[in-house]
């Protein structure tokens, strides 16, 4: 009994001891930001920073005593520095590693981006038709890859690509836009699609999901932009391109042992032809092989097809299939 006044206080002064130490490592993380904090102040998405961390090493993140992860506030400035540098079309891989004064530099050289006489915004639908009417690839990448850091994925291709590619389909039969107009806008905004996906494909270890468009169908954008949603909930993507013959795709399909098959349809594949492809390309596929099809030409239903129009619907399909784990 005589030794239980000494041990008490010795248990008090460690937990005084820890007590200081946990305070002097909460102050130490005092002021700092979490990584969905940094992404809100810097206009770049969650998914785009923790890429930069992992392949560049920054931003670099500090532990709290609870685990969790925060970052500097000085990290900020940077960061918009570099989002600049991205929105006046340099590489990540060029800016994310520059020094500060090698950003600087660059930032200096570079002509000021230009402004918009409409006054909507740096990207409003309107003004991006009028890059892709006047050719003006470098304004029209500039400008995507700027909405993409400010927007976040899902809204980028809900409230800027998919509006661009309507606006272009009127004005193409209005006669304002010609063949030719169409065809720039694939290239140059499939390039932007492509240069966002691999980042999440390189790190996906999910099911491995096989897109395509099926024989007819040239338009591949729309399925561009399923091939993004999916890989970022951390399926795998086999992209094959644009009109594979059926019987070539369900042998890829069984070639790869895919967990899925994704198809999109264009309006030119609306009705009983996009209907009577999608429904023979599910009966040469094995049963435990998933179906989806989607886009403004997918039939309204069938018989084991996963049929959705909208990138959140596409995105809690392809989490399910991955088991909910995101690369």
């Amino acid at each position: 009994m005589g030794a239980m006044p000494d041990q008490t206080r010795g248990s008090r002064r460690g937990r005084g001891e820890r007590s200081q130490r946990g305070g002097a490592s909460e102050r130490a993380t005092a002021g700092m930001l979490s990584i969905g904090a940094i992404a809100r102040a810097t206009a770049i998405p969650v998914e785009t920073l923790r890429t930069w961390e992992r392949r560049y090493g920054f931003p670099v993140p500090v532990r709290k005593p609870s685990g969790h992860r925060v970052y500097p506030l000085a990290s900020v400035p940077r960061l918009r520095r570099i989002a600049e540098a991205l929105a006046c079309g340099h590489r990540a891989g060029e800016v994310v590693c520059a020094s500060d004064d090698d950003l600087a530099a660059l930032l200096g050289a570079l002509p000021p981006a230009p402004r918009q006489a409409s006054g909507r915004g740096p990207a409003d639908p309107e003004d991006l038709l009028g890059f892709v009417a006047r050719f003006d690839g470098e304004s029209l990448t500039r400008a995507l890859t700027a909405e993409w850091g400010r927007l976040g994925p899902l809204a980028f291709l809900e409230q800027r690509v998919a509006p661009l590619l309507r606006a272009v389909g009127d004005a193409w039969e209005t006669g304002r836009l010609q063949i030719r107009h169409e065809h720039f806008l694939s290239e140059r905004l499939g390039d932007v699609l492509r240069a966002h996906r691999l980042p999440f494909e390189e790190r996906a270890r999910g099911p491995l999901v096989v897109f395509a468009t099926l024989p007819g169908e040239a338009h591949a954008l729309g399925l561009q932009m399923a091939a993004l949603v999916v890989a970022m909930a951390g399926c795998r993507v086999c992209y094959v391109g644009a009109e594979v013959p059926i019987e070539q795709l369900a042998n890829v399909a069984a070639d790869l042992g895919t967990r899925a098959v994704a198809v999109s349809l264009s309006t030119m594949m609306r009705g009983p032809r996009g209907a009577k492809q999608v429904a023979r390309l599910r009966a040469l596929l094995p049963g435990r092989v998933r179906l989806l099809a989607g886009g403004d030409g997918a039939p309204k239903q069938g018989a084991g097809v996963d049929v959705m129009r909208e990138f959140g619907a596409l995105r809690s399909w392809a989490h399910s299939l991955s088991g909910g784990a995101a690369a």
